[in-house]
C-alpha cells in the first residue's frame, strides 16, 4: 500500500522552522507524525507522487473505471470494509492515473467524507448517477445490493458504444480509402496523360478534359478543399458555444431521416437505463429525472425532460408528461405508464433501455450492411471511371494517328 505524500512546516522546540516532505495516508495522520516528533505543523499541503503528475491531468479510462467498480462491488460484497477495500484496490491497480485516483478516494475517506463526496471531487471521472447511485447505497447501508447494478450499468453502456465504433471502423476505412484512391489518381496519375495528349497534338474527348482539369484544380487548389473541410468542422463545434445555436442544431439532428431516428433512441436509451438504474437504487423520481436529464446528449431533448420535470413536479405522471412533449418514442411513455400502474417503474425502465439499444444495433447494423457495398461501389465506378476515361481517350487518339 502506497502513502500519501505531503509537505510541512512546522516549528520546533526550539522554535525555528522546519520545513519537509513526510509520508501519511491522510493528513490527519501526518499530523500525528510530526506532532509524535515534538514538532508545531503550521502549514500541511499533499505533495503528488510518482511522476510529479497531478492525478487530475491524468485520464482514467472507461475500461479502467469498470475494473475499479468491478473490485469494489465484490470487496463491498464480502462486507470488507470501505477503507480496507480501497486500500485492496489500491494495491492492484496498475495503472498510475487509477491508482492516484484510489489513493485519493481512501485519503478523503480516512478524514470523514462519505465515498460519495470524496467522488463529488472528480467529475471528470464518476457521472452524476454513478455518484448518487454510491450515496443512496451509502445513506441507506445497501451499497452491496446497488453496485453490481452499477456494474451492469457500466458494462451494457461500454458494449454498446464499443459495438457502434466497431461497426463504424469498415465503414471508414473504405471511405477514406476511397478518397485517397481517386485523390492520387487525379494529382499523380492523370497529369501523365495530359503530356501523352500534348505531344500528340491530337483534340482531347470532352471526358478526359474534364478530369485532366479537375486534376489540375486540385493540385492548385487543393489545400483550399482542406481548409473548407477544416472550416466546416469549425463552424460545426462552434455552434455548441452558444446554447440557442446548440439547440437549433440538435433539433435539425433530429430531423435528419435514419440519423435522427439513431439518435433520438440512442438517447432514450440512455436516459430509461439511467432513470431506471436511479430509481431501482431508491433516488426519488424528481431527484432521478434531474440527474438522468443530465447525461442526455441531446439538447432539444433536454429541453423536452426539463419540462416533463416540472410537470413530474407539479404532481402529473411521468408517462403522461413523456407524451405531452410529443417528442419521445410511444414506446417509452406507453411502458412507463404501465409501470407507474404496477409500481415497477424502475425495472421496465431498464428493460425499455434495453429494447432501445438493440434497436439502435440493428439500425446500425442494418446501416453498415447498406453503406458498405455502397463505398465499395463509389470507389469502384470512381477509380473505374478515371482509368476507362483516361484509356479510352488514349485508344481514340491512337486510332486517329492511324
Amino acid at each position: 500500500m502506497s502513502a500519501g505524500c505531503f509537505r510541512y512546516q512546522a516549528y520546533d522546540a526550539q522554535g525555528n522552522v522546519q520545513s519537509g516532505q513526510i509520508n501519511a495516508e491522510s493528513e490527519r495522520e501526518a499530523l500525528k507524525i510530526l506532532q509524535g516528533k515534538k514538532l508545531i505543523p503550521v502549514k500541511i499541503t499533499p505533495s503528488e507522487q510518482d511522476d510529479g503528475t497531478p492525478s487530475r491531468g491524468r485520464r482514467v479510462k472507461n475500461a479502467h473505471l469498470l475494473d475499479f467498480t468491478t473490485g469494489l462491488c465484490t470487496l463491498v460484497e464480502a462486507r470488507v470494509p470501505l477503507d480496507k477495500a480501497l486500500r485492496l484496490l489500491e494495491g492492484i491497480t496498475e495503472t498510475s492515473a487509477m491508482r492516484q485516483l484510489v489513493m485519493q478516494l481512501r485519503r478523503d475517506v480516512k478524514e470523514g467524507r462519505s465515498l460519495a463526496e470524496a467522488m463529488e471531487a472528480r467529475p471528470d471521472v464518476f457521472s452524476r448517477m454513478y455518484i448518487n447511485i454510491v450515496r443512496a447505497g451509502e445513506e441507506g447501508g445497501i451499497l452491496h445490493q446497488l453496485l453490481p447494478d452499477l456494474v451492469d450499468f457500466l458494462e451494457t453502456s461500454g458494449r454498446n458504444r464499443s459495438a457502434i465504433v466497431s461497426a463504424m471502423i469498415y465503414p471508414i476505412v473504405l471511405l477514406v480509402t476511397g478518397v485517397i484512391s481517386v485523390f492520387l489518381l487525379l494529382v499523380f496519375v492523370v497529369p501523365q496523360f495530359a503530356i501523352m495528349f500534348e505531344d500528340a497534338g491530337t483534340e482531347i474527348p470532352a471526358s478526359a478534359a474534364f478530369l485532366l482539369a479537375l486534376s489540375e484544380g486540385l493540385a492548385r487548389y487543393g489545400y483550399l478543399f482542406i481548409l473548407a473541410v477544416a472550416g466546416i468542422g469549425f463552424w460545426w463545434k462552434w455552434l455548441d458555444r452558444d446554447p440557442q445555436r446548440r439547440l437549433q442544431k440538435h433539433a435539425f439532428l433530429l430531423r435528419v431521416p435514419l440519423l435522427g431516428s439513431l439518435l433520438l433512441y440512442k438517447d432514450c436509451a440512455v436516459f430509461a437505463r439511467t432513470l431506471g438504474a436511479l430509481l431501482e437504487a431508491g433516488i426519488p423520481l424528481i431527484r432521478a429525472l434531474r440527474v438522468a436529464r443530465e447525461v442526455v446528449g441531446n439538447a432539444e431533448l433536454t429541453r423536452h425532460l426539463r419540462q416533463v420535470e416540472d410537470d413530474v413536479r407539479g404532481g402529473a405522471g411521468l408517462g403522461l408528461s413523456l407524451e405531452k412533449t410529443n417528442r419521445f418514442p410511444t414506446l417509452l411513455h406507453q411502458l412507463i405508464t404501465v409501470g407507474e400502474e404496477s409500481g415497477r417503474t424502475g425495472s421496465i425502465l431498464l428493460k425499455t433501455a434495453a429494447t432501445f439499444d438493440m434497436y439502435v444495433k440493428n439500425q446500425m447494423s442494418s446501416l453498415v450492411a447498406a453503406l458498405q457495398p455502397a463505398l465499395i461501389l463509389f470507389l469502384g465506378i470512381a477509380v473505374g471511371g478515371i482509368t476507362i476515361t483516361m484509356l479510352s481517350a488514349v485508344f481514340s487518339m491512337n486510332a486517329v494517328e492511324f
